[in-house]
């Protein structure tokens, strides 16, 4: 369940609108890592060119950007990794990696210290959150290379809804989520409570969008790439982005994270990825899986 990963670190934040903080304030500085092994920090800029290879590592079992198809890893994420390696001139080797409970845990695992059991870090992770409080949490990592936009929508059945619903409607209609998602945690809580009885959980969105094309319920609240890629050959489903009352997160840049002592690697992995969105390739990608390429408004 990545999506509801990705909101792990974040949680207190998500619904109600609060107080803001400057950057960085309230977090205490880590004790640097002691004892880590050289084969546990990556690469730096330098040796990836000189041995012609680059080891980034995506996500399992997460469609649209990263999943097994026809026995081959394929996703948006795989190729925009494939993309950023042919910009430095070196071979891609994409591996996926599984997710922890939260997206510091990810970090950890698979960009500066190496998981406790079975495994290495990767020069780069892809579909990591742009978010300052994650960044300042996590000294050790440099949040880099915004690639995409994602935003909470609604997916609907067109034989249901005249047009797309609003939160307001799964007062009395039943909605699909992916357990334990945003989606989940926000009409949980919305309206004081009164949708929760009406919260359809799934294991993914995948298996919600599937229920929604066999009609288990008329619609699916979710990140708009997944909706999109679930409704890509089901021309009654429609994709819609509509307001979300009291959502004070209900969208968030993903980009890229690289050890912090290898910035030159990340300054030219954000290289390749801005080229990327300006010639037209990355969107092109997007597409290609039947999505819409959000960029980011730097």
């Amino acid at each position: 369940m990545r999506i509801g990963v990705i909101f792990a670190f974040a949680k207190a934040a998500l619904l109600w609108s609060g107080a803001a903080f400057a950057a960085c304030e309230g977090y205490v500085p880590q004790p640097p890592p002691q004892n880590t092994s050289r084969q546990d920090v990556g690469a730096d800029y330098d040796t990836i060119i000189e041995r012609g290879w680059i080891d980034i590592a995506v996500y399992e079992d997460f469609p649209p950007f990263s999943y097994i198809e026809d026995g081959k890893l394929t996703g948006v994420d795989v190729e925009i990794a494939r993309l950023i390696a042919d910009d430095l001139g070196v071979e891609a080797r994409v591996r996926a990696v599984a997710s922890g409970e939260t997206v510091d845990t990810d970090l950890r695992n698979w960009v500066w210290k190496g998981p406790l059991v079975s495994g290495r870090v990767a020069d780069v992770l892809m579909h990591v959150p742009y978010d300052n409080d994650l960044g300042c949490r996590n000294e050790q990592v440099v949040l880099t290379g915004t690639y995409y936009v994602e935003k909470i929508g609604v997916a609907w059945d067109r034989t249901v809804y005249d047009d797309a619903p609003t939160p307001a409607y799964f007062r009395y209609d039943p909605v699909g989520v992916e357990n334990d998602s945003l989606s989940d945690f926000y009409l949980s809580s919305a309206f004081r409570g009164q949708v929760r009885e009406n919260v359809k959980r799934l294991p993914s969105y995948a298996d919600a969008m599937q229920a929604l094309a066999a009609r288990e319920f008329g619609a699916v609240v979710g990140p708009l790439t997944q909706l999109q890629f679930g409704v890509r050959n089901e021309p009654e489903l429609a994709v819609s982005d509509v307001p979300l009352p009291g959502l004070s997160l209900g969208e968030w840049t993903l980009g890229v994270a690289v050890r912090h002592t290898y910035r030159q690697l990340g300054y030219a992995v954000d290289d390749a990825i801005q080229a990327g969105m300006q010639d037209g390739r990355i969107p092109a990608i997007f597409e290609k899986y039947g999505l819409t390429h959000r960029a980011p408004e730097w």
